[in-house]
């Protein structure tokens, strides 16, 4: 059971704050549901309640977590498919687990290989929506707003490119 004010990750939708706990009527039946609000784009979700689990809704990392992940968006990028199908399903099944590592990993992974090759429409997508699902997270684990975490990840990135070059 997660209280109003607990911070808590939904795998497809990203971080955001328990503001609420409802109960809705639905085809004669009640439902209690979360309602979760997300720091971007002030989108409010309905979480019901007896399939937190089943959804894999978990507490947002801590800062010393958050901290590993930025380590990580400075590594190298993990082996992938050439062929653009596998790897957009292997990505795809990363962002599916809700792990802030596997997200940052799809993250990183697609950065670097836009700058390298460039990325099909669909892998831009995902990659779009794989950053505000890390960005979300990474807000709300160091308290900062959207802006300074976007620069951060980004200098992540270039610090990635520095080493290459040496």
């Amino acid at each position: 059971m997660f209280d109003i004010g607990d911070k808590v990750v939904y795998p497809n939708h990203g971080a955001g704050t328990i503001v609420g706990i409802e109960t809705k009527n639905i085809l004669e039946e009640e439902k209690k549901y979360y309602i979760m609000k997300l720091p971007i784009g002030e989108m409010k979700v309905m979480i019901p309640v007896e399939k937190v689990e089943e959804i894999g809704i978990r507490n947002i990392i801590d800062e010393e977590e958050a901290d590993n992940v930025f380590h990580l968006l400075r590594g190298e990028k993990s082996k992938m498919s050439q062929n653009w199908n596998r790897r957009y399903r292997a990505n795809q099944e990363k962002l599916k687990t809700g792990d802030i590592y596997e997200v940052g990993e799809v993250v990183r992974n697609l950065t670097i290989r836009d700058e390298e090759k460039g990325l099909s429409t669909g892998e831009k997508k995902m990659l779009s929506n794989a950053r505000q699902i890390l960005v979300s997270e990474l807000v709300l684990a160091k308290d900062l707003d959207e802006e300074e975490i976007s620069q951060m990840i980004d200098e992540s990135f270039k610090d990635n490119v520095k080493e290459e070059d040496n």
